[in-house]
């Protein structure tokens, strides 16, 4: 009986090994991905490499509250504000369908925000109140050179009448005295008077300078026969008498080259209570890419960005003041790329990394250096190295803020350019005569890297790709923390997704990391299928929350003035270490100049803590803050929001 049972197992077993072994002749590469993913689930999802490498998940909304996010910012209400505008889309923009959605990652709501105008490829920042200001934006979407049937360009409308200052409106005709050619105007023009120039040692009269407006024209019709190669004066249709004499255009090449994406002038405040926009004067330059960078006494910086007829600012920057929600330029001019990374100083002043996210000249602008916006004087900074390799990297405050220690991360050439930097590279604001020196390498060439600071002083650098837009299916899916005492990257958990342009990351108040937004160029590696914007979120959670319970601070002030403290109530006082004061995030476009973790005084008596804020207001502008404690085990508390007047 035992024989016999035995000769039918084995007959079985014999059986069952050839159909395996037939299936797997036939479908050996399926049956080896789908144990190996299997495996590789199974291994990432035990306790020990979580609290090594931590661990992604992603995150689908219903597919009604789906959008292409550009823009990410964390409010004081611990909701997250994603904000697409047409969101890179020809079709909504056409459409004027434009969309924001507000996210609460806590109870797991989003709805749909009415969106006032075309805010896809904004500027942002936070302000002392709360509210997040937002400028600019699209006014046109680019035209590639086969898709343009109007030759065009800049016309500079002159005035010299010294008098009083004239508007043209929409509409309005230029016919060329040379070449005969007639352009019209797709916006009205305010053209200032002249400016009356007298000899300083004798005050005799010498000329009157002409104001200048700016102006995008087109032909009256279609086609190459209506292009100009040269410059020519135009006269404007329509004036007589001494305005006719008084006024008059002058323009270089009209063409049927690519136009660029033009820019608006409009600026809202985004109410974090109300969760709605409200609208604020206009800038004074419209602007598509620009930077906003708060300043220490609470006003906002707005520089560079496209202007209204496709060409770079050219240095006119400008600063808001939430008192009076109005803008004035600043004295000077200075020019600086698209989307340039502008980091506020404890002095006062500006430092510039270099790092910014395309549109300007190779040679204008570029170089690193600590800018006083009074003065408009600019210190260069020198040892950089990759540096025609600075547009699309990133750049982060390490923490603490007080050491002024910045990090510039990967980067790319100018333009669709294929190469890549795989350097970081590290400099101190605090030395004497600080220079740029490397830092740990990249394991590849990086463009589009995300940064963001964690509680517990160490720096997630995650995504990228090696190629413009991950062209080439280049997306780079490895992440790593930096700690800045080790000066050295250790690999972490990989991310599930993808990340390229158009795409961000921020700290949320309970620790972990949310990244939003991709948009490849292409979506195979052959480059011969259109990329899909990738409309996932995806959630980083570090390996400090997997090491046990983290501790609790709970209590203490709403408010906390500089140079003050403010005392909180923790069971786990006697093991807490550390206490930092984190800006939440405004994230796009590799650029997140508000991000920075301040180094607190912290002094604990049984289960009270006290923490210190620094007095610079520079170090600390007013606004809302995350308040984390670190124990000993580097586990940060949940944040508690206090706002510092």
């Amino acid at each position: 009986m035992r024989d016999r049972a035995g000769r039918r197992r084995a007959r079985r077993f014999a059986i069952g090994t050839a159909v395996v072994l037939a299936l797997a002749g036939m479908n050996g590469p399926w049956l080896y991905r789908f144990g190996t993913a299997k495996y590789h689930q199974y291994q990432i999802d035990k306790p020990g490499y979580k609290a090594a490498n931590g661990k992604w998940e992603i995150v689908e909304f219903p597919e009604k509250y789906r959008q292409n996010t550009i823009h990410a910012a964390l409010l004081h209400t611990g909701k997250l504000l994603l904000i697409a505008g047409s969101g890179n889309n020809q079709e909504n923009f056409d459409a004027k369908k434009y969309d924001t959605r507000i996210w609460d990652p806590v109870k797991g709501t989003i709805r749909k925000v009415p969106t006032p105008n075309d805010l896809f490829c904004t500027g942002h920042t936070q302000l002392a109140s709360g509210n997040l200001l937002i400028a600019g934006g699209t006014k046109r979407y680019e035209k590639l050179r086969g898709d343009v049937t109007k030759a065009g360009g800049l016309m500079i409308v002159h005035n010299e009448n010294p008098d009083r200052p004239i508007t043209l409106p929409a509409g309005t005709r230029f016919t060329g005295r040379e070449n005969g050619r007639t352009f019209v105007s797709k916006d009205p023009v305010l053209v200032p008077r002249a400016k009356k120039v007298f000899d300083k040692a004798t005050g005799a009269f010498l000329r009157n300078d002409p104001g200048l407006g700016r102006i995008y024209v087109e032909a009256q019709r279609k086609g190459a026969r209506y292009e100009t190669g040269t410059q020519d004066n135009y006269r404007v249709r329509g004036l007589t008498g001494a305005d006719a004499r008084n006024t008059y255009g002058i323009a270089e090449k009209l063409a049927l080259d690519k136009k660029d994406f033009q820019g608006i002038r409009d600026a809202y405040e985004f109410d974090a209570v109300a969760e709605k926009y409200i609208k604020v004067d206009p800038m004074k330059e419209a602007r598509w890419y620009p930077t906003l960078t708060t300043l220490g006494d609470g006003r906002v910086l707005s520089v560079s960005g496209l202007d209204d007829i496709g060409q770079l600012v050219p240095g006119k920057n400008e600063v808001y003041d939430p008192r009076t929600r109005s803008w004035t330029y600043t004295r000077k001019i200075r020019q600086f790329p698209t989307y340039p990374a502008l980091f506020p100083l404890s002095s006062g002043k500006i430092f510039y990394s270099g790092s910014n996210a395309g549109y300007g000249p190779a040679d204008v602008g570029r170089d690193p250096g600590i800018w006083d916006v009074d003065s408009n004087a600019f210190a260069r900074l020198p040892g950089l190295s990759d540096p025609k390799l600075m547009e699309t990297s990133g750049t982060v405050l390490l923490p603490p803020a007080q050491d002024e220690k910045y990090m510039v991360i990967g980067g790319g050439g100018v333009g669709e350019s294929r190469q890549a930097s795989r350097r970081t590279r590290l400099i101190d604001l605090s030395d004497a005569a600080p220079r740029f020196r490397d830092g740990p390498s990249l394991e590849k060439g990086t463009r589009y890297p995300q940064a963001s600071v964690l509680p517990d002083d160490s720096v997630l650098v995650s995504g990228g790709s090696e190629d413009y837009r991950g062209r080439g299916a280049s997306d780079i899916r490895q992440a790593r923390l930096y700690r800045p005492g080790t000066n050295r990257f250790d690999r972490v958990a990989d991310p599930l997704v993808g990340r390229n342009y158009h795409s961000g990351s921020l700290l949320l108040p309970d620790g972990r990391v949310m990244f939003f937004g991709s948009d490849p160029l292409y979506g195979d590696r052959a480059n011969t299928r259109p990329g899909e914007f990738e409309q996932r979120i995806e959630i980083y959670t570090p390996p400090y929350l997997y090491r046990g319970a983290r501790p609790v601070l709970s209590g203490g002030p709403r408010t906390v003035p500089r140079g003050g403290t403010g005392t909180f109530t923790s069971p786990d006082a006697s093991s807490l270490r550390t206490a930092r004061l984190i800006r939440p995030s405004a994230s796009t476009h590799v650029t997140d100049v508000d991000q920075r973790s301040v180094k607190l005084g912290l002094t604990k008596s049984g289960d009270r803590v006290t923490v210190r804020l620094p007095e610079n207001r520079n170090l600390v502008p007013s606004g809302w803050y995350m308040l984390f404690v670190t124990d000993d085990r580097g586990r940060p508390s949940k944040a508690q929001w206090v706002k510092v007047p």
